[in-house]
């Protein structure tokens, strides 16, 4: 599936390039297809710097978690869930609590921490995969999971929107907390179908339902906050659990007497040698897809999409947005780009800025993930996981676009 997948953006770049100069007339789309690839060539190398920080540093803290029994502990409490949903993996194995640490980083809005612990999880899933090469269940489910990014707090967006601005930062919070929703719902029974899990199985409810209404819950209580005090929330809550999670690790690792300091050095060396392991995998797929936007692929996509829905005569505003949606998959921060360009062009509380903050908040970016995970691993052949993936990118887009036309429209 990825190599298709690569092949075909070259390919698509190629017809589009092509387009440009002969119907066009612009013969410099070639130099912007060079330009671009050599681009994100070099930020590939600029992810990877960041990535070695991040993965020392919190592969280190991991490795104290590890050793003072914490992910073993969330991995029994866990165990009759996932031994449902993953039944390929034994109960009580440390891949479930890091994968239940990575969805709650993921949750907070924690990238940082979120991204090693999941590396952490994926090569712990790799330990039982019987394959070196083709993705497992187990491993497709907890990408598509990751991928379609449940946050219960999108503290970035509200920065960027008191960047441009914005009167109500937390505007859009309610609307994200939605379309994520959507997103990972369409995520999970996309995998559940194609793998025949029984989510409807009574272990399975007994851990959904208590956790729907929880979230229900939460959803009530922020709802009946202020702007200014969600919004300070949201920012002491994330700090204070990205801080609160070393604490606990380092803390319960030195109750119960791990070594913390050579713990920490141990997992940190480990970090580094996942982190360099990636690079070849970041610089196929962020180039494929830097040929992809130079050949103005995309900006043909957005005129047809805006053709089609102006012949259904159907309020076409939400199209301005679509260019973060159309390349949120391939790149956070081009979609970062997108998200800033679309507030300043329409302003920060017009309804497309509206939209593409709630997209770029509940989708995330699916390709850099399948990268990333996958290529940490080693693993060649995705199988369903890119179709369940995108699927989960669809629901969130297209569940942004309702929720913005029922609260905004």
């Amino acid at each position: 599936m990825l190599n298709g997948l690569w092949l075909g953006f070259f390919l698509i770049a190629a017809v589009a390039a092509l387009s440009r100069w002969l119907i066009g007339g612009d013969p410099q789309v070639f130099a912007a297809l060079v330009e671009g690839l050599f681009a994100m060539a070099r930020l590939s190398v600029e992810v990877m710097v960041l990535l070695f920080g991040t993965l020392t540093l919190w592969l280190g803290f991991l490795r104290i978690a590890e050793k003072a029994g914490l992910v073993d502990l969330l991995a029994r409490l866990l165990g009759p869930l996932f031994h449902r949903l993953m039944p390929e993996v034994p109960p009580g194995h440390p891949a479930l609590g890091l994968i239940t640490l990575n969805f709650a980083a993921n949750g907070l809005g924690l990238d940082n921490a979120a991204t090693p612990i999941g590396l952490k999880a994926m090569r712990a899933l790799q330990d039982l995969n019987p394959s070196s090469s083709t993705a497992s269940n187990a491993q497709i489910l907890f990408l598509v999971l990751n991928a379609s990014s449940l946050t219960l707090l999108p503290v970035s967006i509200f920065m960027y929107r008191v960047q441009q601005g914005a009167e109500d930062p937390t505007l859009v919070f309610l609307p994200i907390l939605l379309a994520t929703s959507a997103s990972t719902l369409a995520g999970l029974l996309s995998v559940a179908l194609m793998q025949r899990l029984r989510l409807w199985d009574p272990v399975v409810l007994a851990y959904l339902i208590p956790g729907a209404l929880l979230l229900g819950a939460f959803m009530a209580l922020l709802a009946s906050l202020s702007a200014a005090a969600l919004a300070q929330l949201s920012s002491l809550l994330g700090n204070l659990t990205l801080f609160g999670l070393i604490l606990t690790f380092v803390g319960v690792g030195a109750l119960r007497k791990v070594p913390v300091y050579e713990s920490f050095v141990e997992g940190a060396k480990e970090g580094f040698d996942v982190a360099k392991s990636l690079l070849p995998y970041l610089v196929a797929m962020l180039c494929a897809v830097g040929v992809l936007r130079a050949s103005g692929a995309l900006e043909f996509g957005l005129d047809g999409i805006r053709w089609v829905v102006e012949a259904q005569g159907w309020d076409s505003r939400f199209v301005e947005a679509l260019p973060t949606a159309l390349v949120k998959p391939f790149s956070g921060s081009g979609a970062r780009a997108m998200l800033i360009e679309t507030m300043q062009t329409h302003g920060v509380d017009s309804f497309p800025a509206l939209v593409a903050a709630t997209v770029q908040g509940s989708t995330e970016t699916t390709f850099y993930v399948l990268a990333v995970y996958f290529g940490a691993v080693g693993i060649q052949r995705a199988r369903h996981a890119v179709g369940c993936a995108l699927l989960a990118d669809f629901a969130g887009v297209v569940a942004s676009i309702g929720v913005c036309y029922w609260f905004f429209g």
